[in-house]
């Protein structure tokens, strides 16, 4: 089902501040994904623009391992549930860490009350497709094996975090495992082949389709159809409840679309929610933006509801 929600910002100050956001991301953030770039200067600039973030309070950070995969933990410092989020980071698969993500993660486990483990997932061209589901595999069966029930489980992702979120939900089925309570997907990348490529009426804020056709030759080159990398491209029965959040002014709005008519298509649950005016992944302005709040909101009653708290 698809829930369109209209502009969330009524005072005139969240709609100034929606307005420099968008143009603070075409200025900094956009030109870096233009296809040319170097990687390394691509995850430099990424970090000193997340580095501006502000993460919640009352949340407290460390580091893990989960099955020899390094995460950071966020936990609520009181009151914490049982509920554990394996959040899976994007960037598109080249860039991007558990540090660039933690104004969303940290707003995410203080909302919901669970731990949020935010995995730090080789990346590409250095450690191609599947390193980096392989590593999402990793550290969910390591939190089996510490005892943590697959029904307290939520995965969820961003953009390509998004894409890996659902190729790893496949793999567990396909092996057998027991399925997670359910997948969260903030504006996914889930077909690395592009077939509906295009740019919004609005314009993107953030991303270039060239810079995504460069990210989907290092991560998997000429193999865009495995399901490993376009999930979307898999078989997509018998799957946990799915949330999927995105904004109506991002490039890979189709994604979400597409995704959504396929998992109903396929007897899935599913709920797409659809933010007029937003960009892509706007939740990372939890904090600081109400409709990011409101995006989080949704997301931690998914969690409560699917963990059963």
């Amino acid at each position: 089902m698809t829930i369109s929600f209209p502009e969330i910002p009524a005072r005139r100050s969240q709609q100034l501040l929606a307005s420099v956001l968008r143009t603070s991301l075409k200025l900094l953030v956009k030109p870096l994904f233009n296809g040319r770039t170097p990687v390394p200067v691509m995850r430099t600039g990424l970090r000193a623009v997340a580095a501006t973030t502000l993460p919640a309070r009352g949340v407290h950070r460390d580091s893990v391992s989960l099955g020899g995969v390094t995460a950071e933990r966020w936990r609520p410092a009181s009151g914490a549930s049982e509920a554990v989020v394996l959040y899976l980071h994007g960037g598109a698969y080249c860039v991007g860490s558990p540090a660039t993500h933690r104004s969303l993660t940290s707003h995410l486990s203080r909302a919901s009350g669970a731990t949020v483990l935010v995995v730090d997932y080789r990346l590409a061209p250095e450690h191609p497709c599947p390193a980096a589901l392989d590593d999402a595999l990793s550290a969910y069966q390591a939190l089996l094996e510490e005892g943590v029930m697959p029904d307290q489980i939520i995965i969820a992702g961003d953009s390509a975090g998004g894409g890996l979120t659902l190729a790893t939900a496949l793999a567990l089925r396909d092996a057998g495992q027991p399925a997670p309570a359910g997948l969260i997907m903030l504006s996914p990348w889930v077909d690395l082949t592009h077939p509906r490529a295009g740019t919004p009426v609005s314009g993107e804020a953030m991303l270039q389709w060239a810079a995504l056709e460069k990210a989907a030759e290092l991560y998997c080159a000429d193999q865009r159809r495995d399901v490993r990398a376009s999930p979307l491209h898999g078989t997509l029965h018998a799957l946990p409840s799915s949330l999927i959040i995105t904004g109506t002014d991002e490039i890979l709005l189709g994604d979400s679309e597409a995704l959504e008519a396929a998992l109903d298509a396929a007897g899935g649950q599913v709920d797409l929610l659809l933010y007029t005016g937003m960009w892509h992944v706007f939740p990372a302005h939890a904090g600081v933006l109400d409709t990011a709040d409101h995006a989080i909101l949704q997301m931690a009653d998914f969690i409560r509801t699917k963990a059963n708290l």
